[in-house]
């Protein structure tokens, strides 16, 4: 058998399958399921900033707008008791599940804002998780928020969060930067352990015939994967912290894909929601199988082989891919 093991967050795990954040986390008996399914780790579901906010009847400055009353504008939001648990309850929750299961358990916490709700930071890491996930789900739409003000952001949160634990810290980014691989790079020099790419934002349809917003909730596509893997290969080789690669991995095809472009991990979760819990088991038996068939013995003889570290000139590399598709268009 070929040796799948990886290291993330300074983490050594058995193969770089791991679950994201989702529903699955929310139990204490699905999480066993994962880890029966061979899961190396598991990324929880998230602590909200606005369930903090709601529990010390405060909110974050960025809904500070004016326009509308803290009230009105906490009615967009679920209600205490619509989310699966309080924050307090969440913190025992990373306790019971240290306690419960043998592999890494990554916490998640989300939000938009540095604030109060990032006490629950020391509070996570005390409770014994092995490493924290944060997701900083930010969509500027106003034209009062600068490309700098967001940037500022990250590095906000992330300076408050390091300097209250002791446990590696992961930052999941959007894909949404003008000059990533830079953004990225200050990201690590602030602190950051890990960076996962990418996360996936909320995006309503519209229904013609009633002139409504719909929301939609989709599962990801395999093809989604092209987006992150391509980043993950610009990134290897030019930041020294993990990389873990997100959305599009249904398959130990794809889980290969991100470890050929440098991924230190391979999140995995529309499958598991889709398919159910035992289908991991049998990408773990797929990604084993398929290194063997290619003559591999361990993950590292692969991992970034083809990214773009090797190229004297990412950019002008990535143009002349890009230019040659687009004339090759018709003469496949």
């Amino acid at each position: 058998m070929a040796d799948l093991r990886t290291s993330y967050l300074g983490l050594e795990l058995k193969h770089p399958i791991v679950p994201s954040a989702s529903p699955l986390s929310r139990e204490l008996d699905s999480l066993k399921q994962l880890e029966d399914a061979g899961a190396s780790a598991v990324v929880l579901y998230s602590l909200f900033e606005e369930q903090v906010s709601l529990e010390s009847g405060e909110f974050s400055e960025l809904f500070q707008s004016g326009k509308l009353s803290t009230a009105e504008i906490s009615a967009y939001f679920p209600q205490q008791n619509e989310y699966p648990r309080d924050p307090l309850a969440y913190v025992e929750h990373v306790r019971k599940a240290k306690e419960a299961l043998e592999i890494p358990i990554i916490a998640s916490m989300n939000g938009t804002s540095k604030g109060g709700w990032l006490k629950y930071a020391k509070m996570i890491s005390e409770a014994g998780a092995d490493g924290l996930e944060i997701n900083l789900y930010i969509l500027p739409a106003s034209d009062t928020f600068m490309g700098m003000d967001i940037e500022n952001l990250y590095f906000d949160v992330l300076k408050s969060v390091k300097e209250s634990v002791d446990i590696p810290v992961a930052v999941k980014l959007s894909p949404f930067f003008s000059a990533l691989p830079e953004f990225a790079s200050r990201l690590v020099d602030s602190g950051a352990d890990a960076l996962v790419l990418f996360n996936r934002f909320y995006q309503p349809d519209i229904d013609v015939k009633s002139r409504q917003l719909v929301p939609r909730l989709s599962l990801s596509r395999e093809e989604d994967i092209l987006l992150p893997l391509r980043w993950i290969a610009i990134l290897y080789g030019q930041i020294e912290a993990s990389l873990a690669l997100t959305t599009g991995v249904h398959s130990a095809n794809n889980a290969l894909k991100a470890i050929l472009a440098g991924a230190d991990i391979a999140q995995v979760c529309s499958v598991l929601l889709s398919k159910g819990i035992p289908f991991l088991a049998e990408i773990i038996t797929d990604l084993n199988r398929e290194l063997e068939e290619m003559g591999v013995a361990t993950l590292a003889e692969i991992r970034g082989s083809l990214s773009l570290v090797e190229q004297v000139e990412p950019t002008a590399y990535e143009r002349a891919g890009y230019v040659k598709l687009l004339q090759s268009y018709g003469r496949i």
